[in-house]
């Protein structure tokens, strides 16, 4: 897809109006959510009741003004809403305003969204980009334990921003709730308000699209599994402040969903929900569950896209059964996982996690069938794992262990006969630290 500096962008000069005064309404956003050929969702937040509304254009016919709905943000929703994009064409950039109480409001950077484009039978698959991070801890002195911050280089959300990434997928810890927080709906809230304001978060959150899973920070106390009272709670807060394409299996449980972005698939999973807890030794253990772990095996069965990427908080190919990964917290359930995808033969299959605090690239050697890779990438913001390298991950391929804060990007290019997925990994200033290529050939 076309960069923003390859198009004829004068038409988003129009979010220059000065509306300076709307700013005082305006806590956090506007955020890009899901997006389809046909529709976008663009999250918003205010500091107290008011009505929002978007208007949008295609950057190729800037006079053509469409609208959404306007929505009145109210106290019991923490005073967000989720305004959809309609009526939009594939492959397209549109320019937007964000509207407060009928006022214009101002921002220092043009606002803009994008549509997958329609290649299908047409032409080859798109070039696009994915960012993706784990661990996003703010400091918060009301909350935060003495001793040293443990959050810092926040300018790697305007590091990531530069690099103008289609998509972002947070892979869990995205926020990091305090004992403030995880036992009220309100110190939920209270605690997504107050980060998501964070000043250098404001423009990657308002021109990339973002999807989001959870792990143990943003869905309750560390380590959290299925017995978290308030599970119910924290799903609904996430829905609040998040804009996935569905929640959950059937809509009912867990945040559970899935999206595709040319020729790649994109499985968003639940690790909490259904978890047991890590300390039972006897009985069924169990990470994703019998439902999700049916869906995910369908879903899997289903796709044709050339590229599956399966997202999921903790790691799942690291074999050693140290703190969450797989290995330690419901290794039967995993070994049937794997023992599924030999016998399947599913081409294409890469993990994402994140939650260890350091980032590393995992293969996983199998006979007679291709090697299964995992991309674990952490934190983003919270104090990096410094003694990673004493953990002996014997699937580590070497020279892709990262101990600082970093991010990684993921390009998917190439012709239909020869996708490739080039993973690029950068520290917090926006440096690259190493790289990687994966051809779809090499996983068939």
């Amino acid at each position: 897809m076309a960069r923003l500096d390859k198009i004829g962008i004068v038409c988003v000069a129009l979010v220059y109006i000065e509306a300076w005064s709307q700013h005082s309404l305006l806590n956090a956003g506007p955020m890009l959510g899901a997006a389809t050929m046909r529709e976008v969702c663009i999250w918003v937040q205010t500091r107290q009741p008011a009505w929002v509304r978007i208007a949008y254009w295609d950057t190729a016919l800037p006079q053509q003004r469409r609208w959404t709905d306007s929505v009145r943000t109210e106290r019991a929703t923490g005073y967000t809403a989720h305004l959809r994009a309609e009526q939009l064409l594939p492959g397209r950039v549109y320019g937007y305003q964000l509207y407060l109480n009928g006022e214009p409001v101002s921002f220092p950077y043009p606002l803009y969204f994008r549509t997958p484009p329609l290649w299908q039978g047409r032409s080859d698959p798109p070039t696009f980009r994915v960012a993706v991070g784990s661990c996003a801890y703010i400091n918060d002195p009301l909350a935060d334990r003495p001793g040293p911050p443990y959050g810092g280089q926040y300018e790697i959300f305007e590091s990531i921003a530069r690099l103008q990434p289609e998509l972002m997928l947070w892979l869990g810890d995205n926020v990091y709730f305090r004992e403030t927080d995880w036992d009220s709906r309100s110190g939920m809230i209270a605690r997504y308000t107050h980060d998501r304001a964070l000043p250098q978060l404001q423009r990657f959150l308002a021109t990339v699209h973002h999807y989001a899973i959870w792990d143990d920070h943003d869905y309750g106390p560390n380590d959290s599994d299925r017995s978290f009272l308030h599970k119910h709670t924290a799903r609904q807060v996430f829905t609040l402040f998040w804009c996935n394409p569905t929640v959950g299996i059937d809509g009912t449980q867990g945040i559970t969903t899935a999206f595709s972005w040319g020729d790649v698939d994109f499985f968003l999973l639940d690790n909490r929900f259904w978890r047991t807890p890590n300390r039972l030794s006897s009985g069924q253990r169990t990470l994703l569950g019998p439902e999700q772990f049916q869906w995910l095996r369908e879903a899997l069965l289903s796709s044709r896209a050339s590229f599956k990427i399966i997202a999921i908080g903790g790691q799942v190919l690291n074999p050693l059964p140290v703190f969450e990964t797989y290995a330690r917290c419901a290794p039967e359930e995993r070994e049937e996982l794997l023992q599924f995808l030999d016998s399947t033969r599913i081409p294409g299959v890469i993990f994402l996690s994140g939650d260890r605090h350091f980032t590393e690239l995992s293969r996983l050697e199998r006979k007679g069938l291709y090697p299964l890779y995992e991309l674990t990438t952490s934190p983003l913001t919270a104090s990096p794992f410094r003694n990673a390298d004493r953990e002996p991950n014997p699937l580590r391929i070497p020279e892709t262990l990262v101990t600082e804060r970093n991010f990684a990007l993921l390009e998917f290019t190439g012709p239909a006969s020869d996708r490739e997925l080039v993973i690029r990994v950068y520290n917090a200033g926006g440096a690259l630290l190493w790289e990687h290529r994966l051809h779809a050939s090499e996983l068939q």
